[in-house]
């Protein structure tokens, strides 16, 4: 994606980052115009099976406003404090984080949503490019981040973008081969940890429009071991649109199940989505379906937000450095949605 997250201290010791759209930034938006918000989207209660982070930025955000008498900006951005948020560990040592994650989770019996981040040579040298050094360095970081998990409930989405940015061509070519490995033996890894569920990322609907071609780079990615594939990540596609997407690539890949991230997709994408970087902190946009598990379709495990939003996609219509918390685009997005 075309700059997606740096990474900095959440809380104590949580660390999360961002996500964004991709090396075909602008290819990957071309589509639906933007819609008026879904009937039932919006913020409502959260599902009671994934962990809510009492330190997350929204949450000491929401105090600070109430402290300076903000009551009505502080009630507004309880509707992204109070919804599970996935947590992205840092690339250096994902341990402290996930241990941080798994410990708060355990307290409220819930599952944890954790996301891995860290593939070499990571969306293609744009604003959030870094990833592990190596492939030593990458699975010794990979069984660091499983072994942090333990036994706990976990949900993990694999890789954002590593899979489409093999397709689309942004990802050189002699780096095809070490990645497709390196993602086979991170699902190998991680399904190693027996309360972990595992999602490859694919992409979303207007980036890799043709379903087929992610068929077998997901299956060479280890895909099919997995338990299903993410797809949205960071994005604005509608839950319909997604759907129908992703109900197609299961039927190619045998009825495999996925999750779709409805963070930000409320009001779906953006107007100018043939526009240079419209996935980059589009304004009009609305927080989605919350977390839940309670899809109404069988082929979608779990709605999830796996974006946090109130996170900058980049330095773009005057946000900060992808991955920074955003309390100004945080409250619009807030704004827009419904209890």
């Amino acid at each position: 994606m075309s700059g997606r997250r740096s990474f900095r201290p959440l809380a104590a010791l949580l660390l999360s980052g961002a996500l964004l759209a991709g090396c075909g930034g602008p290819a990957r938006d071309r589509a639906a115009p933007a819609r008026a918000p879904l009937a039932g989207t919006g913020a409502g209660p959260a599902d009671s099976s994934f962990w809510v982070d009492p330190g997350s930025d929204a949450a000491r955000q929401a105090a600070a406003y109430r402290a300076a008498g903000r009551t009505g900006d502080a009630r507004a951005l309880r509707r992204i404090a109070d919804r599970p948020l996935a947590v992205w560990p840092a690339g250096d040592d994902p341990a402290p984080a996930v241990r941080a994650a798994v410990s708060g989770a355990a307290a409220q019996r819930r599952t944890v949503v954790l996301v891995a981040y860290n593939i070499p040579h990571r969306d293609c040298g744009l604003h959030s490019a870094g990833g592990a050094g190596s492939a030593p360095e990458y699975r010794a970081w990979i069984d660091a981040f499983a072994t942090a998990v333990g036994d706990a409930p976990a949900v993990v989405v694999l890789e954002p973008d590593a899979v489409p940015h093999l397709v689309d061509g942004c990802t050189p070519a002699e780096h095809h081969d070490e990645r497709y490995q390196l993602l086979a033996e991170a699902v190998d890894r991680l399904k190693r940890q027996p309360g972990t569920s595992v999602y490859v990322d694919a992409g979303h609907p207007a980036w890799i429009k043709e379903a087929a071609r992610l068929v077998t780079p997901l299956r060479r990615a280890g895909a099919t071991r997995a338990d299903g594939f993410s797809l949205n990540v960071s994005n604005f596609r509608t839950d319909e649109t997604v759907r129908a997407f992703g109900t197609e690539l299961s039927g190619l890949l045998g009825g495999a199940h996925f999750v779709v991230d409805t963070s930000r997709n409320g009001a779906g994408p953006p107007a100018d989505a043939d526009g240079e970087e419209s996935w980059c902190n589009p304004p009009g946009r609305a927080l989605g379906t919350p977390p839940t598990r309670d899809t109404g379709d069988p082929l979608v495990d779990a709605n999830l937000w796996i974006k946090r939003p109130g996170e900058s996609d980049g330095p773009c219509r005057g946000g900060p450095p992808a991955g920074v918390w955003w309390p100004e685009y945080a409250l619009d997005l807030a704004r827009r949605s419904a209890d």
